[in-house]
């Protein structure tokens, strides 16, 4: 395993994956801010919140790059479309399991069965995260088979 291609590939994918999602919330295609919802798990002050979820996120970012360059070394396959499928799992179980599991430990967010208080901030993401808009789900799919795109084509 090449850690350095790990990092410097998993940077910039995460950095292209962010942007994109920024690009799709002012085309209103969505209205999700994955650096915003990670930096109110810690802290309420939201000027706050966007560093301290820009830096988690970077961190998941290279976190996930790892675990796709582990699956390209064992399966032993390196290349764009695998990392582009490897993407639209990692989108598919975001959208279906893990974000209705970041609204269950999520300090500040409601939930269907917790509504809004003064302290939640955020509402739930709601099935496939519908909630933050309908186009959510199709960007999320995108953005992270680009992710995974760029990681297997560029990974050495």
């Amino acid at each position: 395993m090449n850690i350095a291609s790990t990092l410097l590939w998993g940077f910039a994918a995460t950095i292209v994956l962010t942007s994109l999602l920024v690009v799709a919330r002012g085309l209103h295609l969505t209205r999700i801010d994955i650096p915003f919802l990670l930096g109110t798990l810690f802290t309420d002050d939201r000027d706050k919140a966007k560093w301290v979820g820009s830096l988690l996120h970077m961190g998941f970012g290279w976190f996930f790059a790892l675990i796709y360059v582990l699956t390209f070394e064992n399966i032993g396959i390196k290349t764009w479309w695998f990392g582009a499928t490897i993407g639209f799992v990692h989108a598919f179980f975001v959208l279906t399991f893990g974000m209705n599991l970041v609204e269950s430990i999520h300090p500040r967010m409601a939930s269907e069965y917790r509504g809004p208080e003064p302290t939640r901030m955020l509402e739930p993401p709601g099935f496939m995260v519908l909630n933050y808009g309908k186009g959510t789900p199709l960007a999320t799919l995108i953005v992270h088979m680009i992710y995974g795109g760029i990681l297997g084509f560029f990974y050495e």
